[in-house]
């Protein structure tokens, strides 16, 4: 028990978290997101018996849904998408705190419906006036969704003590560091820092929650967590389809402003920041800033950097067309569908530690892993000979889809030989807990409902690392490519990702 967390500060964030009464206001709400994961989640949250009573869930949108009409949406995506299944005396019960709404985004008569809805919803849910507000939507309608809403009177101070107004602003926080800068500057002009969320969905799942706990949990890692014991670092983050109906979007996008600038980025501020002395929001952003803060510039791409297209090749043993093949791609698109880059965090712990960093679509197998390869050990006793070194001890920790983690280490082989075999010793949530885990938008729109921003980005980290990745756009606009390398599709990537790693003697670990 950790009843003693309110008067020690260390504690804050170990204990259980409690969300308060409040209404989710989902904008977008009768969008794909909302029926593949938020309206699942919240259905599962509140089967696991986490939500107060006094709660409802808004959808607002552009689609003409009545609350009946909406509950049934509602109710196909949790039967198809639900951690859990539906459950008919649940969903009963659940379907009663649904409500949707019609309107435009830049509607200031929709907005002023709203307000009067969520005042009827409160009198008949027993809601004290707490609102989170989900940004489902494209970037582009931020500003005029966060005006409208001030203008509303549907934004509390954030020093309010009787009502709480929280905003999530889901990924991308822009297209580069200027537009980031702006979107952040349209948000600070209402809210306070403390009521925005910018949410990673990666940010929720168990294993990379467990990222602190297996460094900070445990003595036998953290003293060898540093450049005197560590070769290197792979972060790996790899879909094996391609980019089906978000064509338009990934256009503008690419695999280094989807993938790396958010996800990949706080994965490794994760694994390379240092301990913080509490588990509170602040303290665990300002650790993972210092990281981002730390990256060394992208000087030279042509030496550290790969960017390539998916080829044609095979996706379920099925025939699947190139990118540039794809509905709604230009055929001479310069888009990068796969990215490879070698970078170091230049501070005290990891100086000369290469951190390699690779993700794509269309690779052999949905795969995104944390592997950490420990030094060779020396060069006597049992790793003589040069021509079968030993192999290296490895850590990994499996995100998805299989939750866990492995550890590599050598072990003699039975008989009166003394010969050496790698063998794994293996952790998987799945097997070794009884409870499932929870989906990682579930804990993320808890945590929200419980105003805990730990595994939310701050404003700074935002921008921090997008500092780091315009460099990288920069470099590649000024170098006007008309081509990019390609890769066969359902392969691992391509040979110059190969090649990246292969020049510092070291190659990528693959799941087999």
């Amino acid at each position: 028990m950790l009843e003693t967390a309110s008067h020690d500060p260390r504690l804050v964030g170990l204990g259980e978290t409690q969300a308060e009464p409040c209404t989710l206001v989902i904008f977008g709400g009768g969008g794909d997101l909302a029926k593949r994961k938020l309206l699942p989640a919240v259905y599962n949250l509140a089967l696991d018996g986490v939500l107060p009573k006094n709660f409802a869930v808004l959808g607002f949108g552009r689609r003409d849904l009545s609350d009946t009409q909406y509950r049934s949406f509602a109710c196909e995506g949790i039967d198809q998408f639900s951690r859990q299944a539906l459950d008919a005396k649940h969903w009963s019960d659940y379907e009663q705190s649904l409500f949707f709404l019609q309107g435009d985004f830049d509607d200031a008569k929709a907005f002023a419906a709203l307000k009067t809805r969520l005042t009827e919803i409160d009198s008949a849910r027993g809601v004290p006036g707490n609102r989170v507000f989900y940004f489902s939507i494209p970037p582009a309608l931020i500003e005029t969704c966060i005006t409208q809403l001030k203008a509303a009177g549907l934004i509390r101070p954030p020093g309010d003590s009787q009502h709480f107004s929280r905003v999530i602003v889901e990924k991308p926080i822009g297209r580069d560091l200027e537009s980031a800068r702006r979107i952040n500057a349209t948000l600070a002009q209402v809210l306070d820092e403390r009521q925005i969320f910018r949410i990673d969905h990666y940010l929720g799942k168990e294993t990379v929650q467990n990222i602190l706990v297996m460094r900070f949990g445990n003595s036998i890692l953290e003293p060898l967590w540093n450049q005197k014991y560590i070769d290197h670092v792979q972060i790996t983050v790899a879909e094996a389809e391609g980019v089906g109906t978000r064509a338009g979007y990934y256009e503008q996008a690419g695999a280094l402003r989807d993938m790396v600038q958010n996800h990949i980025l706080q994965l490794l501020s994760l694994t390379a920041m240092e301990p913080p002395w509490a588990i509170t929001s602040d303290i665990v952003r300002d650790n993972k800033l210092a990281v981002l803060n730390c990256l060394r510039p992208v000087e030279d791409c042509t030496q550290c950097v790969v960017r390539a297209q998916y080829a044609a090749g095979k996706y379920q043993d099925n025939d699947v067309p190139g990118y540039r093949r794809e509905e709604n791609v230009e055929p001479d698109s310069t888009t990068e569908t796969y990215v490879a880059i070698k970078t170091f965090v230049d501070n005290w712990r990891w100086a000369g530690v290469p951190f390699y960093l690779r993700t794509g679509k269309r690779l052999a197998k949905r795969a995104s892993e944390i592997t950490v390869q420990f030094k060779d050990v020396p060069p006597i006793l049992f790793n003589l000979d040069p021509k079968n070194p030993i192999e290296p001890n490895m850590l990994t920790l499996r995100i998805q889809p299989d939750e866990g983690f492995s550890l590599r280490v050598a072990t003699k082989m039975p008989g009166t030989k003394v010969r050496l075999r790698p063998v794994k010793m293996d952790f998987q949530y799945d097997t070794a807990f009884e409870d499932q885990s929870p989906e990682a938008y579930e804990r993320l729109l808890l945590d929200v409902m419980a105003g805990d921003a730990t595994l939310f980005m701050r404003r700074d980290e935002v921008e921090a690392s997008w500092t780091w990745i315009t460099n990288i756009l920069q470099a590649w606009e000024n170098n006007g490519t008309r081509w990019l390398p390609e890769y066969v599709g359902g392969s691992w990537g391509p040979v110059e990702a190969d090649r990246l790693i292969e020049a510092d003697g070291r190659k990528w670990h693959t799941r087999s």
